[in-house]
């Protein structure tokens, strides 16, 4: 099992940025997706980058602004986000699974271990 905990997250004015981490312990985690929730609404998909980092996929709402990278030195996943709106408020949730192969994925349903979330919002 791998143990998530994610960082970074606060109040922040709508264009402003901030930079996420999810930090890894325990056995080796590949393929990390990052989520998001708001209040009344399910968890929606962000982003994911493949266990080399060669691969990211990113939703619709993501693209363009949303960065995804890693660094496997230090059991390391960031999610950077720019032109930040108030409608990307929620908390954020970094998830991992095991995998042979480079790969996304988009479903939370294929991701094994999940982090705790850290708050993000973002005021008008």
């Amino acid at each position: 099992q791998v143990q998530l905990v994610e960082s970074g997250g606060g109040l922040v004015q709508a264009g402003g940025s901030l930079r996420l981490s999810c930090a890894a312990s325990g056995r080796s985690f590949n393929t990390v997706g990052w989520f998001r929730q708001a209040p009344g609404k399910p968890r929606e998909f962000v982003g994911s980058i493949s266990r080399s980092g060669s691969r990211t996929y990113y939703s619709d709402s993501a693209k363009g602004r949303f960065t995804i990278s890693r660094d496997n030195a230090k059991n390391t996943v960031y999610l950077q986000m720019n032109s930040l709106k108030p409608e990307d408020t929620a908390v954020y949730y970094c998830a991992a699974r095991f995998d042979l192969a480079d790969v996304t994925f988009r479903g939370s349903g294929e991701y094994t271990d999940w982090g705790q979330g850290t708050q993000v919002t973002v005021s008008s």
